[in-house]
């Protein structure tokens, strides 16, 4: 299988939009980019605009290709709505709008299927679901919180793509992960190559409760330790904190001694990262 990050944190925009190539077909999982509205209270820099311009072009260009495209939830860093013909002819396997959805996403996903109605070649709800296109298997979760339990930020769904012998899988936006059925149902699935989130350390002591971090790195730990990935693409919420290697530092270290690269989806590409989100006061010139 081919793996090839679009539009990550580690590349400038919200997003963790991903083309997965198998011998079968091409499946653009969460095909989305945004960006944070605020941050140290500035508003996005025209760079990052900029960056999102890009990486929502690199994400239509992918969609004209993918066979399949994949909505884990409805966050708009995980969608794009805008653009309703990318949609046309293809297979979209999607967050279930009705159950396990808080109200907001409720009506992000009405209004997303309002807009694209009659195009898709088939809508499936994939909630708990297994589709096979060939030898090609994709796999999805249960829906499970986005983050820690009781959230108010709704569900998500973990996807596995399996082929050639090969397992990768992406968890959306799982928060670490930082709830323990969601890292039971990854170490059951024993991928070879992990995407992650990685936990939202910027909010902890905020509007998480200290132990999610230490939550997190447990369940991380936990994770390499039973499934020995080859490979972690750990991103997204994590490294809009540029402290984000020291807060993970024990993983980082498992990680090493046990052979496992552990990467942004930037340095994935063979790229330097750039944080724009989290550098916006960089951006801006303005120095503490």
């Amino acid at each position: 299988m081919k793996i090839l990050p679009l539009a990550f944190d580690s590349l400038g925009t919200r997003s963790m939009a991903t083309l997965v190539e198998t011998a079968d077909l091409r499946i653009l999982i969460d095909p989305g980019a945004a960006l944070g509205p605020s941050r140290y209270g500035l508003p996005p820099h025209p760079i990052e605009k900029e960056r999102l311009k890009e990486h929502k072009k690199k994400i239509k260009e992918a969609a004209k290709d993918a066979d399949v495209l994949v909505i884990t939830h409805y966050h708009f860093d995980h969608y794009l709505r805008d653009f309703p013909e990318m949609y046309q002819g293809k297979v979209l396997l999607l967050k279930d709008p009705e159950s396990w959805i808080n109200e907001n996403q409720r009506n992000r996903a009405y209004e997303l299927l309002s807009k694209i109605e009659g195009k898709p070649a088939r809508i499936e709800i994939a909630d708990g679901r297994e589709f096979s296109f060939g030898r090609t298997r994709i796999k999805f979760s249960q829906p499970f919180p986005h983050g820690r339990e009781g959230t108010k930020l709704g569900f998500v769904l973990m996807c596995l793509v399996e082929s050639g012998g090969q397992k990768i899988l992406f968890s959306s936006d799982i928060g670490g992960p930082s709830y323990p059925p969601t890292a039971k149902w990854i170490i059951r699935e024993r991928p070879e190559l992990l995407i992650i989130d990685g936990p939202a350390t910027l909010f902890i002591g905020w509007r998480e409760p200290l132990e999610i971090l230490s939550k997190a790195n447990e369940l991380l730990l936990n994770i390499l330790d039973q499934v020995r990935p080859w490979e972690v693409i750990i991103d997204h919420h994590l490294v809009r904190d540029l402290e984000w290697m020291e807060k993970i530092r024990p993983v980082i270290e498992a990680a090493r001694k046990e052979g496992i690269c552990v990467e942004t989806a930037a340095e994935f590409l063979g790229q330097r990262p750039d944080f724009l989100e989290a550098k916006r006061k960089e951006l801006y010139g303005i120095t503490d």
